[in-house]
């Protein structure tokens, strides 16, 4: 998250709070408690993050700060372009939105793999920016791979028959555009940073609107 490893640990407590409220208090289903999990697995993402923070400014031994690089980065390029489709899969009925599902998750798969080799390839390095981080891997192609990274991920929202999670697909699809424009080193920070957020929007809808309610009806938005 953008301004300092502070802001990511707060976000990070927030989320987790979150997280646990609605894992408690959803539909137990897979799919449901995949989707409740999400901020617990992005509040995770904020406070390793605070980590690459202190290693880049001298506050934990440089080895630290190196680690936490490689598990930020192995969340956002190898986890997070499977769990998200995966996720809004197992949500879907059977049917044409689940096989789509499908080939989003395949996608999903084939970006990872990319952007795993591209790191163990390397370099991997995450220099200070102005309230971010910029991270940088070795990879060739990388206008093709980031429009990849972002079709799996906020494309498997916007094809969801679920109105909660389209709208959350619109919401990071928006974002996506905005951060490029304002810096590309720290985009990859600055965007799972808002991502983070937004996921715990759709937990709150979950925790309070109720799962049945907000989820089980395609097309509906729980009040």
């Amino acid at each position: 998250m953008c301004f300092s490893a502070t802001a990511d640990l707060v976000g990070g407590a927030v989320l987790t709070g979150i997280g646990i409220d609605a894992v408690r208090h959803v539909d137990r289903r897979a799919g449901y408690l995949a989707l409740a999990a999400l901020p617990l697995l992005l509040a995770a993402h904020q406070v390793d993050e605070a980590f690459v923070w202190w290693g880049l400014q001298g506050h934990v031994p440089s080895a630290v700060g190196h680690v936490a690089t490689w598990v930020y980065l192995l969340m956002a390029f190898v986890v997070l372009p499977v769990y998200v489709p995966v996720m809004v899969r197992a949500l879907e009925p059977p049917g044409r939105r689940r096989t789509t599902m499908t080939g989003f998750v395949a996608a999903g798969a084939v970006v990872s793999a990319v952007l795993l080799a591209a790191m163990l390839i390397g370099p991997v390095s995450a220099t200070l920016g102005d309230h971010h981080i910029g991270y940088a891997i070795g990879l060739h192609a990388g206008f093709l791979i980031v429009v990849a990274y972002i079709a799996v991920t906020c494309g498997a929202l916007l094809f969801s028959g679920y109105r909660p999670l389209a709208i959350f697909g619109v919401v990071n699809l928006v974002a996506v555009a905005v951060l490029a424009h304002v810096t590309i080193s720290g985009f990859a920070s600055l965007w799972c940073g808002w991502a983070a957020l937004t996921s715990g929007a759709i937990a709150l809808n979950l925790r309070f609107g109720g799962a049945h309610r907000s989820l089980a009806h395609p097309g509906r938005i729980a009040t």
